[in-house]
């Protein structure tokens, strides 16, 4: 019985850290697929604050308010996802502290956890925004080249 808690227990640790990489010494990494996803997840944020702030102009209702709630879920959930990125793939793995650009990409890369957690906290689309714009500095950073992604706002 221990033992299988144990093992649940494991398995379901290890799911939240493959999320982001699987941080084994794989050497398999798509960069370009980080940074489109993060991209990705702040477009939803967008799209989330944009619901939340049309559903306030109108009066409410019980379902109205289980959308509104729903939409504030999506948003925080996608901002976590982008610091986890952040966090468990660019910092744990991808950027070396022997990387002559190292102070620069961290620089960047803490400036996109922070719009995050702006974004987390407000429904003002500015704060997507402007975290769309600090991935963008981010991967200025990380890539030294100026980014070719098709969607923006």
């Amino acid at each position: 019985m221990l033992r299988s808690l144990l093992s649940v227990a494991l398995l379901i640790g290890s799911i939240s850290v493959a999320s982001a990489h699987c941080q084994v010494p794989c050497g398999i990494y798509g960069d370009q697929m980080r940074f489109e996803q993060m991209l990705e997840d702040e477009h939803t944020i967008s799209k989330a604050q944009l619901e939340v702030n049309k559903m306030t102009q109108s009066e409410f209702d019980a379902q109205s308010i289980n959308q509104a709630g729903r939409w504030v879920i999506t948003k925080e959930e996608h901002a976590s996802r982008i610091q986890e990125t952040i966090a468990s793939y660019f910092m744990a793995q991808r950027i070396k502290m022997d990387d002559p650009s190292y102070g620069k990409k961290l620089m960047a890369a803490h400036a996109v956890m922070v719009a995050a957690m702006k974004a987390k906290q407000s429904a003002d689309p500015a704060t997507a925004k402007a975290l769309e714009d600090t991935i963008l500095d981010f991967y200025r950073a990380y890539e030294g080249k100026e980014p070719t992604f098709e969607h923006s706002h």
